[in-house]
């Protein structure tokens, strides 16, 4: 029995493909070996892996981190509150480091991420977001793989209340 999927496909397995690209092509005009790729966890270790395959095909290899930081829990909605889950396990001092995350939408969580980086020592920030909402414009943020409408998005790292992260598409409820 197959049942109708709660969703709409808003960016399928292909145009995320083609766009991880492009990202890649733009960013490794600017790093080179000594960056830190600092993905946040959970939603956007899918983006960092295709990224960083990316980056290698164009014989760029910077290190990998991730920072957890925590806002939504299992609700729908942001808290409002950045919390630290879980630290970086590499030095970042004297290093230029590429923020990745999941979706920005309110850009809390890229300040945050940037705030947290700089007190390390972290000597370049830039941030990459695999989706910006609409809330999100005006917001600092480098670059952007797509626009979503205000909308909850689950795939490709996104969740709800931690399903849906391994669907190879972004899709909204």
């Amino acid at each position: 029995m197959t049942r109708a999927a709660p969703f709409d496909v808003l960016y399928d397995a292909q145009a995320i493909a083609v766009r991880v690209e492009a990202l890649a092509k733009a960013l490794a005009a600017e790093m080179d070996d000594s960056w830190v790729v600092v993905a946040l966890l959970q939603g956007a270790m899918p983006f960092a892996v295709d990224l960083m395959r990316a980056l290698a095909a164009r014989d760029v290899h910077p290190l990998l981190d991730s920072l957890w930081l925590e806002s939504y829990r299992d609700a729908r909605e942001s808290s409002g509150k950045v919390v630290v889950r879980a630290d970086l396990s590499r030095e970042i001092e004297g290093r230029a480091a590429l923020i990745l995350d999941d979706v920005f939408d309110s850009g809390r969580t890229i300040a945050y991420a940037r705030a947290h980086l700089a007190a390390k020592g972290a000597t370049l920030t830039r941030a990459c977001a695999m989706i910006r909402k609409p809330a999100a414009f005006g917001e600092p943020i480098d670059l952007i793989g797509f626009d979503a409408p205000d909308r909850f998005l689950i795939g490709y790292g996104m969740d709800d209340a931690g399903r849906y992260r391994g669907l190879p598409f972004i899709a909204a409820l």
